[in-house]
Order: structure tokens, then C-alpha cells, then sequence
């Protein structure tokens, strides 16, 4: 079992940062990839990226490339998406999820955090 709790969001102007951070529980958690979803209102949750469990591959939506970086630090049981150049549009529900059947947009993901608000204005 994997509890997942994510932290860092906020309120921020247009072209600042923010770093989420994903804490895990279970001893098992540097097995798990990890993604990173949003949910603006009234949109369908997307993804947006992913990360192996020894962070040695990372991947992007098109919409954040080249403005979000994730990575982790597997001895804190912690992952992280950096997030730069923020647009109003990144206005959403960010979550993370854990999963042991691949990585990226197409795996099935088992264990899903709360979700922290981030929201960024014009």
C-alpha cells in the first residue's frame, strides 16, 4: 500500500514558479513510477508527467515541455515537479500517482493523492 500526499501549491503571477512536492508513504516506494496529472474546472483530467523509479526517465505533456521538470529523491520517499513559466492555463488540481506497471500517459495507475490547488494569475 502506497499513501500519497501532495504539497507546494498555491497562488502565483504568470511567468512565476512553484514546486510541488508528492511524499509518500511505504518502504516499496522507490519501485513505483510516478505521474503527475491536473484537473482544471470543468476539463478532463490530463496528464502532464511522469517519472521511473530511479528517476533516470522523465516524461512530458507537449503543454509543459521545456517549463516543468520532475525528479525525485527516492531516500525522502519524495517526488518533485518543478514548475517554471507558469501560464494562467496551469490553473488546476495538480495530483500524483504511483504505479508499477510502466510509466507515462498509458500506465495504470494504482495509488492517487489528494490533489493540491494551484493557480496562476494574469
Amino acid at each position: 500500500q502506497v499513501q500519497l500526499v501532495e504539497s507546494g501549491g498555491g497562488l502565483v503571477q504568470a511567468g512565476g514558479s512553484l514546486r510541488l512536492s508528492c511524499a509518500a508513504s511505504g518502504r516499496t516506494f522507490s519501485s513505483y513510477a510516478v505521474g503527475w496529472f491536473r484537473q482544471a474546472p470543468g476539463k478532463e483530467r490530463e496528464f502532464v508527467a511522469a517519472i521511473t523509479w530511479a528517476g533516470s526517465s522523465t516524461f512530458y505533456a507537449d503543454s509543459v515541455k521545456g517549463r516543468f521538470t520532475s525528479s525525485r529523491d527516492n531516500a525522502k520517499n519524495t517526488v518533485y515537479l518543478q514548475m517554471n513559466s507558469l501560464k494562467p492555463e496551469d490553473t488546476a488540481v495538480y495530483y500524483c500517482a504511483a504505479t508499477q506497471g510502466g510509466y507515462g500517459p498509458m500506465a495504470r495507475y494504482d495509488y492517487w493523492g489528494q490533489g493540491t490547488q494551484v493557480t496562476v494569475t494574469a
